[in-house]
């Protein structure tokens, strides 16, 4: 073998090993468009990085209100598969958005010091309501993965605007709630002395505070740990974007974490659309596991989306206490969505 074969195997090699590491599909299947909206912001740039890095991705759509041309053309310049286009205002974001299976949502402010999710509804929820109303005309049958805080009220806004437009599938609309479960994993691993790349923990609920609750009672491998351990991961996981943020000193939120975690949950959604078998992520989706309308628990991804929304299992009497007081919290953020909708 020369020198320059020596090297090209050894670059695929490193390149294999690193997707492979992240738990990003291996086999780049059929031609997928994934469209980012609000790609040039803290999250959006990292999560198109990797996006770029997925063999799945055919066609990366890059779109923000401005600057997404730079990135655009900064990512490109990686030797993966996937083509890549940018593009900028209002009037180019049905081109950006033509043909996409899978659409994710990055866009809004980020949250300040001091700032709650729910702070940033007034803002967000606008930006959402006129990105949904758009998807719902370009690319209807997209699978659509919702990031923009506060998920609890931006998910059922957005499928709200669906309704009104006639378009409505509950199964291909998301709120990631996957940086949940990535901190539940790290944080337990921690704790429990285990190799993180072996942990699992379902987070069921929603996506803010008190309303995120990790079932840490069925995290895998099992642990001996303390209630008062137990206590302490839970408030950290539902803190977790606070952490940051106070870490950061009011220059950022957790955006890089953030932009990890929807990747992983976006190659959940292609592997699924490729007909993957036994994908299955938690996920804040239309529900009946409980008596509110969306809910945070584990999905099976297919090729329409979810293909079945799984039961919450065993719980502790402390993990039933949390279910307990989340839900009214989850449902006044549901129903102020539906409510900004409507007008009410």
């Amino acid at each position: 073998m020369t020198t320059a074969m020596l090297r090209s195997a050894l670059r695929k090699r490193a390149a294999a090993s690193y997707l492979s590491s992240r738990g990003f599909a291996s086999a780049p299947g059929q031609q997928r468009k994934v469209a980012i909206l609000g790609a040039a912001g803290g999250i959006g740039q990292p999560l198109s990085l990797l996006m770029k890095l997925n063999p799945m991705v055919s066609h990366l759509s890059l779109y923000d209100i401005a600057g997404t041309p730079g990135v655009a053309a900064d990512v490109s310049h990686i030797n993966t598969r996937s083509e890549v286009k940018g593009y900028a205002g209002e009037d180019q974001l049905g081109a950006a958005l033509e043909g996409s299976d899978v659409v994710i949502i990055p866009a809004g402010v980020p949250r300040k010091p001091g700032m709650t999710r729910d702070d940033l509804f007034k803002i967000n929820a606008g930006i959402v309501k006129s990105l949904c109303e758009a998807i719902a005309k370009y690319c209807p049958n997209a699978l659509v993965n919702m990031i923009s805080n506060p998920v609890n009220s931006t998910v059922p806004i957005a499928a709200e605007i669906f309704k009104l437009k006639g378009v409505y599938d509950e199964r291909r609309l998301f709120g990631v709630t996957t940086l949940d479960v990535v901190r539940a994993k790290t944080f337990y691993a921690g704790k429990a002395q285990a190799n993180v790349a072996d942990v699992n923990v379902p987070v069921i609920g929603g996506h803010a505070g008190i309303t995120i609750l990790p079932l840490f009672s069925q995290a895998t491998p099992s642990a001996n740990l303390s209630a008062g351990e137990i206590t302490a991961l839970t408030k950290r996981t539902q803190d977790g974007g606070t952490e940051v943020v106070e870490a950061k000193a009011g220059k950022g939120s957790a955006t890089l974490s953030m932009a990890y975690a929807g990747a992983i949950f976006a190659d959940a959604c292609l592997k699924g659309l490729n007909g993957v078998p036994d994908v299955v992520e938690c996920s804040f989706v239309q529900s009946t596991v409980t008596e509110l309308p969306f809910f945070a628990s584990k999905v099976r991804l297919g090729k329409n989306g979810v293909e079945e929304v799984l039961g919450l299992g065993p719980m502790t009497d402390f993990e039933k206490e949390g279910l307990k007081a989340l839900m009214p919290e989850l449902k006044s953020s549901i129903e102020k969505g539906i409510a900004f909708v409507h007008g009410a």
